[in-house]
């Protein structure tokens, strides 16, 4: 994917406020991890670019009744999703289940740090 994608450099702009997230980049994919927990990745199925992130098993289940949404072929019992990525997508809802992936991985100390960063 090209580095000016629209959806990376959304991405990013999402990530980036998140505490102690690095971009790194797993199977030639643009991969964000919390720690050394990865929790969203910039991919490509069934030549369709997608954003897979974790969800709890309740909200996929809910997701996944919609065509945006489909179970990860890679980890879906764990919670992973696809989303695909189109011109007219929910990026605030989307920013919302990027940030609760985030919740699903992130230590203690970073959930405290993001916590505070929200209250003040």
């Amino acid at each position: 994917m090209p580095i000016s994608d629209p959806a990376l450099l959304r991405l990013r702009q999402v990530y980036r406020v998140l505490p102690e997230v690095h971009e790194t980049t797993t199977f030639g994919n643009p991969t964000w991890q919390a720690g050394k927990k990865t929790f969203a990745v910039l991919d490509r199925y069934q030549h369709r670019p997608c954003i897979a992130f974790k969800a709890k098993p309740s909200v996929q289940r809910l997701l996944c009744e919609t065509s945006a949404y489909a179970k990860s072929p890679f980890g879906a019992k764990h919670g992973w999703t696809l989303v695909w990525v189109e011109s007219r997508m929910d990026w605030r809802k989307l920013e919302g289940l990027l940030i609760d992936s985030y919740r699903l991985v992130a230590l203690k100390r970073m959930l405290n740090t993001l916590d505070g960063l929200r209250a003040g």
